[in-house]
C-alpha cells in the first residue's frame, strides 16, 4: 500500500501500487477537494547522495506529517532541518511539519582515527521550538554527545540515531 497526498489541500490517499506496473501513469481525484492530478508509479523521490561515505543515518519516525525516512550523515556538520527549495541543510527532512524550522538542529560527525569510535554531537541551530534529547531540551549553547539508538526530537518530528557501529 502507498501513500500520497493531495497537491492542494494535503489529503492522504492510499492505493495498493501492486496492482500497476512500473512507470503507469494513474489520474487521482482527492475526497476532499476535487482536484485532479497525475502520479506515476514505480518512481521515488531522490534523496541527495552525498559526496562522502555515510556515517550511519538519521531514521525519521513515520507521523502525519510524513513518511518513514533514512537521512545519511557524513563526516562533518549536518544541519538537520524541513526541505524546501534553496535549503541549507544537508541533511534535510521531507516534510509539511510547520514546527521543523529550515535548519533546526546541527548533527557533527567526527569520524574515529587510530581505533578510535566516530564521535557524534547534537546542538540546537538554533530553532522556535527547540531541540530534545531523550525529552531533555538543549539549550542555545548546548553541545551534547549522542550514541546509537539516541532518540531526537524537532517540532513534532522524532529521529533515531542509527550509528551502525557495534557495541564492543
Amino acid at each position: 500500500m502507498k501513500r500520497i497526498r493531495c497537491p492542494k489541500c494535503d489529503n492522504p490517499i492510499i492505493f495498493d501500487d501492486t496492482n500497476y506496473t512500473s512507470g503507469q501513469t494513474l489520474i487521482f481525484e482527492c475526497e476532499a477537494c476535487r482536484k485532479q492530478f497525475k502520479i506515476r508509479t514505480g518512481l521515488s523521490q531522490k534523496q541527495e547522495v552525498p559526496q562522502q561515505p555515510a556515517y550511519g543515518n538519521l531514521v525519521v519516525i513515520e507521523n502525519a506529517f510524513h513518511y518513514k525516512q533514512e537521512i545519511p550523515l557524513c563526516a562533518g556538520e549536518n544541519i538537520v532541518g524541513r526541505f524546501v527549495k534553496g535549503t541549507k541543510a544537508n541533511a534535510a527532512i521531507k516534510t509539511v511539519d510547520p514546527s521543523i524550522d529550515t535548519t533546526h538542529c546541527i548533527i557533527t560527525v567526527k569520524p574515529g582515527k587510530g581505533g578510535n569510535k566516530t564521535q557524534y554531537i547534537l546542538q540546537d541551530a538554533p530553532s522556535g521550538t527547540g531541540t530534545y534529547l531523550m525529552n531533555n531540551i538543549l539549550g542555545d549553547r548546548d553541545r551534547v554527545q549522542i550514541q546509537d539508538g539516541a532518540i531526537i526530537t524537532i517540532g513534532a518530528t522524532t529521529m533515531i540515531l542509527r550509528t551502525g557501529e557495534t557495541e564492543d
